[in-house]
């Protein structure tokens, strides 16, 4: 597994990374066992950074890696969760208030089970108003950081502009991390266009998704894919195009996100150990530029077509 240096936070991290969405059934239902062999395999992979999330599955995928966390020692992993949104019995919430993202980070390392979080996120942050995250939430994690509880400061969003205001419109170092989704995939690399900002403010860059939520997949987008039909039929044929030259699409499309040194990690989800061990593998194995070159010309003009967050 290769590492890149995050931005200025010290941090090495494998360009492939574990998303414990999964672990939440945020997706589909998950067997906890399962769930729990996925995040060893990851890090016995080679895999040292996860990221979570007290939305996903609604505080489950935290409590459901905390179980996990207890198989692996503790400095074979970077942490990284987030405040502001969440949920409950299937109805999401969200609160980015000093306060609310406090209590959240001492609760998160509560269900987690470790005693300090080395990357703290504002999660979502077009939900949120801009100027609170800027004014409020962001100076609460660094009142952590000053405590030692938090290492780094982060925020996320699907949205690369919001990003980009919220560094803009905070001192420097405030923001150390962006964590982005969706954007740097083989139907969508609008993130690159950003990467130069972002290294000139000494921000680090982790990008998600890499499998455009469903689209990049053989078996075709879930019916809550909010992607446009056009998009939608573009990406299956893509898809088939791949598996006619017997290279399943997910292989070249993880290949393609992690292709990038200036990203310091891509991150993917799973509950299954198996799907973690071939996606470690097929980032060993070079990437088939053509075949890049041909799946990005059948999606032609549906590239950089993007949707609202949901």
């Amino acid at each position: 597994m290769e590492y890149n240096e995050c931005g200025k936070t010290g941090m090495k991290l494998s360009r492939l990374s574990f998303g414990a969405s999964s672990l939440g059934g945020v997706f589909h239902d998950v067997k906890e066992k399962e769930a729990i062999e996925a995040v060893v395999a990851a890090v016995e992979g080679g895999m040292n950074f996860i990221d979570v999330s007290p939305y996903y599955g609604h505080y489950r995928a935290e409590t459901v890696l905390g179980k996990a966390l207890r198989e692996v020692p503790r400095e074979k992993y970077y942490l990284s969760t987030k405040v502001g949104r969440y949920g409950k019995d299937g109805v999401n919430t969200w609160d980015y208030s000093a306060r609310r993202a406090t209590e959240s980070v001492y609760e998160s390392m509560e269900r987690l089970g470790v005693d300090h979080i080395d990357l703290i996120n504002v999660h979502d942050i077009e939900f949120a108003d801009l100027h609170q995250v800027a004014d409020e939430t962001l100076p609460a994690l660094h009142e952590l950081k000053q405590k030692g509880v938090v290492a780094h400061v982060g925020i996320t969003d699907l949205q690369l502009e919001n990003l980009r205001w919220v560094i803009d419109h905070t001192p420097e170092g405030t923001v150390e991390t962006i964590l982005n989704f969706c954007h740097y995939c083989l139907n969508d690399d609008a993130l690159a266009d950003y990467l130069d900002y972002f290294e000139q403010r000494g921000v680090g860059v982790i990008n998600a998704s890499p499998f455009g939520m469903g689209l990049l997949s053989s078996r075709g987008v879930p019916a809550w894919h909010p992607a446009p039909q056009p998009l939608v039929e573009a990406c299956r044929k893509a898809a088939q195009h791949c598996q006619d030259k017997n290279y399943p699409i997910e292989k070249l499309a993880i290949q393609y996100a992690v292709s990038n040194p200036r990203i310091a990690t891509t991150l993917f989800s799973s509950a299954n150990p198996v799907n973690v061990r071939t996606n470690i593998r097929y980032v060993e194995e070079p990437m088939d530029q053509q075949l890049v070159r041909e799946v990005q010309d059948i999606i032609g003009a549906q590239r950089c077509v993007t949707w609202a967050n949901t």
